[in-house]
């Protein structure tokens, strides 16, 4: 176990779990292994942005002095969407990425993302290193550098236009006569996905665009796609695309106002990219929380299906051990390696319309071909991580979990898992027949209670 990294970098309440204090450890300890790794050299360049939300400010203060004090220089973008720090990242070289955010998450929350020189996210070795530094800083900081050699923050937010173009280079011909609505859910996306897709001659109208500190992630994007679906009908729109805060998930909306999860998305991708010869192997990476009917769809149309552990750090090493170039997540993280190199909610809403222009089909058209399999997902609060990670040796679980693994046979499944930021298990049971699914859902989440609570 990790003590400060969880599935997708640092993250808890700002100034509470994630405060100063701690970001500047983190600076002290990433400055020091840049150091380490990079051989001592004069010039090491981080690329840094951040989100929207009024805590990123006091984190990029303190991952600041931390960081300069070791003598790192920090390029600062603004406000950009993860995928874009990671492009930048590893299109001008820099040592190392930082997105300070906590994407879907609410206001309060904040997040430290690190992405390597190659603008993907560090491996579990490299951040149980860094946690190391942490707890160690008195020894990594004893011999302080000179006053006159400490790094440099400069602020780089033409940075921003290397990402924007970047995503408009992506798509073949415009998007004229297409009339698409997007939910920037006041975060990161607000400024870029208007532009790329105006750019690309879209009638567009965006909502959720105003981000004010606090309003990140409230009552809107891509966790909260209701007001967009009404939206959609309002206007008569051929769909709309909701992003969440850091704008690296994209969960759509049909034209009759239906919300499209990332697997719907997934498998209209990757039926169009095999069909044009692009999908590597005719295979694709999800994880273990991806539908079965969905699965079942993507086998009747040849293509295989790998799963990979929850977490799209874990998808892109499987896709990479598997040679796919599309994976991601039923919440929405999508990966186009062709690309990018992580999670990037626009870039997969511009392949998206793609597609839909190319068959000149409608999402619902396509959508409604994809069978979904009944699925009921429970979200228990044990109260503290000691009881979160050892659910699993708990007995009178196991047993239960067992017995209905059995109910179910082969067509169904019960996945139990933990939250990697909260001190929360997931029960996750599929299948066939939807009064089953439920029953046996709502069974295992009270034994699990009884035994944990």
């Amino acid at each position: 176990m990790r003590k400060y990294f969880g599935t997708d970098g640092i993250r808890g309440e700002a100034n509470k779990e994630l405060t100063a204090s701690l970001a500047m450890k983190l600076g002290y300890a990433l400055g020091y292994y840049l150091k380490k790794e990079n051989n001592n050299k004069k010039k090491i360049k981080v690329i840094m942005g951040s989100d929207t939300r009024i805590s990123g400010y006091m984190l990029r203060s303190a991952l600041t002095a931390g960081l300069t004090s070791m003598g790192i220089n920090i390029d600062f973008v603004g406000v950009l969407p993860t995928p874009g720090v990671a492009y930048i990242t590893q299109t001008k070289g820099a040592a190392a990425g930082i997105m300070i955010s906590a994407s879907h998450n609410p206001a309060k929350d904040n997040g430290i993302k690190i992405f390597g020189s190659d603008g993907c996210k560090l491996l579990d070795k490299i951040e149980e290193e860094l946690e190391s530094y942490m707890d160690n800083l008195e020894e990594i900081i004893k011999e302080p550098l000179d006053g006159d050699k400490v790094g440099s923050f400069k602020y780089a937010e033409d940075d921003y236009f290397l990402y924007r173009d970047h995503l408009k280079s992506i798509v073949k011909g415009d998007f004229s006569g297409m009339k698409i609505i997007l939910d920037a859910a006041n975060g990161s996306a607000y400024r870029v996905a208007k532009e790329v897709f105006l750019s690309l001659g879209a009638e567009i109208v965006v909502i959720n665009d105003a981000p004010n500190g606090k309003n990140i992630n409230v009552k809107c994007g891509s966790t909260n796609p209701e007001i967009l679906s009404k939206v959609v009908i309002g206007y008569e729109a051929d769909l709309g695309l909701a992003y969440d805060g850091d704008a690296d998930r994209l969960i759509a909306v049909d034209e009759k106002g239906n919300i499209v999860d990332g697997d719907k998305i997934i498998a209209t991708l990757a039926v169009s990219m095999k069909n044009n010869d692009n999908l590597n192997g005719n295979k694709v990476v999800t994880t273990v929380m991806s539908n079965m009917g969905f699965e079942s769809y993507l086998n009747e149309n040849g293509i295989v299906l790998v799963r990979a552990n929850v977490g799209d750090r874990y998808v892109l090493e499987k896709m990479r051990n598997q040679a796919a170039n599309l994976g991601g997540e039923q919440s929405g993280h999508i990966i186009l390696l062709d690309y990018g190199t992580t999670g990037d909610g626009i870039q997969t809403s511009l392949k998206l319309v793609e597609v839909l222009r190319d068959s000149k089909s409608k999402l619902g058209e396509i959508v409604s071909k994809i069978p979904e399999w009944p699925q009921k997902l429970i979200n228990i609060n044990v109260g503290d991580n000691i009881k979160k990670n050892n659910w699993n040796k708990n007995e009178e679980i196991l047993k239960q979990i067992k017995i209905k693994e059995k109910e179910l046979e082969n067509e169904g499944r019960v996945l139990v898992r933990t939250s990697g930021t909260e001190p929360i298990i997931r029960v996750m049971v599929e299948g066939k027949n939807l009064n089953q699914v439920y029953e046996i859902a709502d069974f295992l989440s009270k034994i699990i209670r009884d035994q944990l609570i």
